[in-house]
């Protein structure tokens, strides 16, 4: 049986939508070999999908988000459980297809980290109508709305452009972060997208082997009307920042190697939250970086800790305007 919404309030600044959320479960062992029965440390449940983590860690860092995803089956059910412990508001458009579950295997001797992740169920025309219509109503009081995730089967890869009309329709700014042919087929209405570099290669269907390259290819979605602001994360190497008026290198903060998975969705989170507080955009990312270090501190999906990521904060660098210091 499912399990209750959780509340939302009345009025959530940040609006998530996770169109293909996750069970994530994450175990450990000692060899991973191939054919063997391998006998691993008890498991860990988290609530997972981009848009989901987005909101658990908006949640962490007092931000007021509410996350809006289709969920059906058992798994979903443990889904929405998990959220109401972590006391995270939830819009649930109920599926008939089960919510997939996302494997994550820690090999202990050396450090190596295995990720299983499958493609989730298929969504009915009626249920992906019935996402747009709750990311519609739940956007109503919104300042952002954040899409980050894949698109399962069936759902065409323009969906995210859907959600981008809906937002500028609406005012409201959207922040987008995806990867394959939801990305390659955004257009227009985008405030913010977040690419890794392998994303931002795969949109612009070219090699990117030097920063030039990386920047030249931001710039030009940005000329293309895709996005107002452009940012590529490159995890040990920080990020790059592209915005009309200029171009940013950030620094990584120094971290001991750790699970990345979630570090790109706190890096959202937290980005969303700074620019929510009225933040300058350079001071927000700033503080997205930070989230994303503390990620590595974590098992698993779990949530970082919001004493962990102010820490971090202090210590992460001022960016550097390329033009200025090359």
């Amino acid at each position: 049986m499912d399990a209750p919404i959780a509340s939302v309030p009345s009025r959530a600044q940040i609006v998530t939508l996770t169109m293909n959320p996750a069970l994530d479960i994450t175990t450990s062992v000692d060899v991973v070999r191939p054919t063997e029965k391998l006998r691993c440390a008890t498991q860990r449940y988290d609530p997972g999908g981009g848009g989901i983590n987005v909101a658990r860690i908006a949640h962490v860092l007092g931000g007021s988000a509410s996350a809006v995803f289709p969920a059906g089956g058992p798994t979903g059910g443990l889904l929405m459980s998990l959220l109401n412990e972590e006391r995270v508001p939830f819009r649930q458009i109920p599926v008939l297809a089960s919510t997939r579950e996302s494997l994550t295997v820690n090999e202990n001797s050396t450090g190596r980290q295995y990720r299983f992740v499958l493609p989730g169920p298929r969504l009915t025309f009626a249920e992906q109508a019935l996402c747009l219509d709750q990311v519609r109503a739940a956007a109503e009081s919104a300042e952002f709305v954040v899409a980050s995730g894949s698109l399962p089967p069936g759902v065409p890869a323009d969906y995210y452009q859907r959600v981008a009309d809906i937002c500028q329709g609406m005012g409201v700014r959207f922040i987008l972060d995806t990867s394959g042919g939801g990305l390659q087929h955004v257009s227009s209405g985008v405030y913010l997208l977040k690419a890794s570099e392998r994303e931002l290669r795969e949109c612009v269907g070219r090699p990117l082997a030097t920063e030039s390259e990386q920047f030249a290819a931001a710039r030009g979605l940005i000329e293309k009307g895709c996005a107002e602001i452009v940012l590529v994360s490159l995890g040990s190497h920080g990020a790059l920042l592209v915005t009309p008026a200029a171009d940013q290198r950030f620094s990584a903060i120094p971290m001991r190697n750790g699970s990345g998975v979630g570090a790109g969705d706190a890096m959202v989170a937290a980005i969303t939250i700074g620019l929510s507080r009225g933040w300058p955009l350079d001071k927000a990312v700033r503080l997205g970086i930070a989230a994303g270090a503390a990620m590595l501190m974590t098992p698993g999906t779990a949530v970082c800790d919001r004493a962990d990521i102010e820490k971090l904060f202090a210590l992460a660098p001022e960016p550097c305007d390329v033009t200025l210091c090359d």
